[in-house]
């Protein structure tokens, strides 16, 4: 049987499930003639070399830092992914003509974050439809903004530094926070192995009534989301997502 290989772009990868979630799935379900690796590339120009040195590779997922750098190396983006701006799934067609990366080589991107954050978000808030803080402005936090958007719930984005995102940390006061029971940290601060650290915003005005989605899930128990349970909040990791937006990406590999 031809064997197929599937992966994970991203630097670091220490802290990925996705190898040992699709391993797992693979012989959990008996789906034979797949193998998932995992590609810690420290330039997104190395995925050139990937592709040449993996000849057998059908399709990729893309994290932290290269979901937007990958854009430039697609030949086609999915109409959802072009609109959020971010890219985490890319299925490789071989043989379907030249294409950026090399002969008999094109990509297609698409954005699965999107789906996997939206559809455990409503398990967490229910009918609720809370104003947000999104803490951090990169590749992840397109989708998350997307999906806000979508919902008709207004949100507020936080970065370091001013210009790039609509406040900034030293902005975020007492007030801002109480308006907005949401919020969703969007940066890789927790992860491990520094799991000691977490967005620096004042957890002693967060309350029962704040919902606190860490995208981070490893560990699955973060310094974030336990500050927010200390103050009787709604916590959430990043768990939940990853198993959605990776079951929406094995549709795409798949098809």
């Amino acid at each position: 049987m031809k064997k197929y290989e599937l992966g994970l772009i991203g630097y670091p990868l220490g802290h990925s499930f996705s190898k040992k979630y699709f391993t797992e799935k693979f012989e959990r379900e008996n789906i034979a003639g797949y193998e998932y690796l995992n590609f810690p590339i420290e330039s997104i120009g190395r995925i050139i070399d990937v592709l040449r040195e993996h000849p057998c590779l059908v399709g990729f997922n893309v994290t932290i830092p290269y979901k937007e750098q990958i854009l430039a190396y697609l030949d086609e983006i999915d109409e959802q992914a072009a609109r959020i701006g971010a890219v985490n799934c890319v299925r490789v067609l071989r043989g379907t003509g030249d294409g950026k990366c090399g002969k008999g080589i094109r990509m297609k991107g698409y954005n699965t974050d999107a789906y996997g954050f939206e559809s455990s978000l409503l398990k967490m808030t229910g009918d609720n439809r809370p104003a947000a803080l999104v803490l951090g402005t990169g590749g992840a936090s397109k989708a998350v903004i997307a999906v806000l958007a979508s919902l008709n719930m207004p949100y507020l984005t936080v970065s370091r530094q001013k210009g790039k995102g609509d406040i900034t940390y030293d902005e975020l006061s007492p007030e801002i926070i109480g308006k907005h029971k949401l919020i969703v940290n969007c940066t890789p601060l927790g992860t491990y192995p520094v799991v000691d650290s977490c967005p620096p915003i004042d957890y002693e005005v967060v309350t029962p009534r704040h919902y606190l989605y860490d995208l981070v899930y490893n560990p699955s128990d973060t310094l974030f989301t336990r500050n927010g349970r200390k103050k009787g909040a709604t916590v959430i990791s990043g768990y939940a997502m990853l198993v959605a937006q990776a079951e929406k990406g094995w549709a795409v590999f798949s098809e």
